[in-house]
């Protein structure tokens, strides 16, 4: 922690911090190629999972102005949908759409998360800034710079949450969207680096939201619009900061008062690794299964063992699945669950219903699937256990992987073969494999949504890296605005 006297009034200088995640998002030059490639396939993926979500009248019925009739002609265009609306409430449609159905890309370490979140705050201000909110003569942001913005919003969230455990404390993720959203952001605005640290330095001192609502007995629907709300805090800030509001310069280390000792225990935060694209080139896409990752093997594993399954439910005796510590801490659940934020975070459930149906998809965490008796009859006979392996595996920085393992007993003594999923098929291991599957759920969501001209000009639009990358971004969104 700093040493500075509270009880004096001498201003200290910025935390270092603070200061390094400033200097990286306005000045650092990103040349990673695959970084770019990876960040286009991420804004592929978080399209395809915003138009998926707008299936869903729990997810449509947060969306649109703040109160009817508050739109803004010339501002931020929703992906999907009609509106235009303020750069604030335009980065809130957006980043819930992309979380909605707990569907888009992932980051696992001490800290977890979804860094393509920070999209509802970097599509709004590119978009408001290039149609109306630009200095005069100034030319549109491009796709390119959306692209990079991704990457320093992937990189800090990311970096961050490789050794700064939130969750240890109580503290949500999100809290990481609005630190590194508030700092794209302000760049984006023209920021200089005095301002983003200001802006950044009032993110930190907006404290963190609970996790109370990502978890038993108070699951809810919160945690599908926290992202939309943390980029949407996050375009306030930095709009503030850019008429002149002031910041704080020790806000996480000031002794008494400061993040550190008030919220993370007195642990001073670091970063674990030199800010570039790492995180970016290494994130996690869910592409074949809407549910929280550290299930998605398991998962995996219970689609193997379907046909084994399938027909001799009522002789099953256990279900033994086998997990890392993340994955009993968060989402092994008993009980009732009461509605579909419940639902998409309990590995019980996410693997009974591949293992009764031979599938997962969003719309099986809906009342009426939740509601088939052999759900619960399954849930019941099911032991979750740590594999002390498959957790070391986890940590582990030259692996990172996600592991599970399942067997299914019987009545009879008579038990499945062992299924053990060191990793995902979005894990960059599997990038081969997984990136067809990923260009198809963009394409699906794409075709499901738009009338077929719109569509195919968009599967078109993407087609061409190089030329979507110089493609002005008010293009981009007026060609995603239904």
């Amino acid at each position: 922690m700093s040493a500075h006297d509270s009880r004096s009034a001498v201003r200290p200088a910025p935390d270092a911090l603070m200061v390094d995640i400033a200097r990286y998002a306005r000045d650092h030059q990103v040349a990673s190629p695959l970084a770019y490639d990876t960040a286009r396939y991420c804004l592929m993926d978080s399209i395809a999972c915003s138009l998926m979500a707008l299936a869903y009248p729990a997810c449509r019925r947060v969306l649109g102005p703040v109160v009817p009739g508050a739109t803004l002609p010339g501002g931020v265009r929703v992906p999907g949908c009609g509106w235009e609306l303020d750069p604030v409430q335009g980065a809130f449609n957006i980043g819930a759409l992309v979380r909605w159905l707990d569907f888009n890309d992932t980051w696992l370490a001490a800290e977890w998360g979804h860094p393509s979140d920070n999209l509802g705050a970097i599509l709004a201000v590119a978009d408001w800034r290039s149609r109306g909110g630009r200095p005069e003569g100034a030319p549109p942001l491009v796709v390119r710079d959306v692209l990079t913005a991704m990457i320093k919003a992937h990189e800090i969230q990311g970096v961050l949450a490789l050794e700064n455990s939130f969750n240890r404390v109580g503290l949500d993720h999100v809290l990481l969207v609005r630190v590194a959203s508030t700092a794209v952001a302000t760049v984006m605005l023209g920021g200089s680096q005095g301002q983003v640290i200001d802006a950044v330095s009032n993110a930190w001192v907006d404290g963190g939201a609970l996790r109370t609502y990502r978890h038993a007995p108070n699951t809810g629907s919160r945690k599908s619009w926290a992202a939309g709300d943390a980029t949407a805090r996050a375009v306030r800030l930095a709009l503030l900061t850019m008429t002149g509001e002031m910041g704080y310069p020790s806000a996480l280390s000031t002794p008494r008062w400061g993040f550190q000792d008030v919220l993370f225990k007195g642990q001073a935060l670091k970063l674990a690794r030199p800010l570039d694209s790492y995180v970016m080139e290494n994130v996690l896409f869910k592409i074949s299964y809407p549910a929280e990752f550290h299930a998605q093997t398991a998962v995996e594993c219970a689609l193997a063992l379907h046909a084994e399954v399938r027909g001799r439910l009522d002789e099953v005796t256990e279900v033994l699945i086998e997990t890392q510590e993340p994955g009993v801490r968060i989402i092994d659940k008993t009980g009732p669950l009461s509605n579909p934020a419940d639902r998409d975070h309990c590995i019980q459930y996410m693997s009974a219903i591949p293992l009764i149906f031979g599938r997962l998809t969003a719309a099986d965490y809906e009342d009426d699937v939740a509601a088939d008796p052999r759900v619960d009859a399954l849930r019941a006979r099911m032991r979750v256990v740590e594999n002390p392996q498959f957790t070391s595996d986890y940590y582990a920085p030259d692996k990172r992987f996600i592991g599970n393992a399942m067997q299914v007993k019987f009545r009879d003594g008579s038990a499945t073969r062992r299924v053990h999923v060191d990793y995902p098929i979005g894990h960059r291991l599997r990038r081969a494999e997984g990136i067809p599957l990923l260009e198809a759920k963009f394409e699906a969501a794409v075709r499901a949504h738009y009338p077929a001209p719109q569509a195919q000009g968009l599967v078109g639009l993407f087609a061409d890296p190089k030329a979507l990358q110089g493609l002005p971004v008010p293009q981009l969104m007026g060609a995603l605005a239904l």
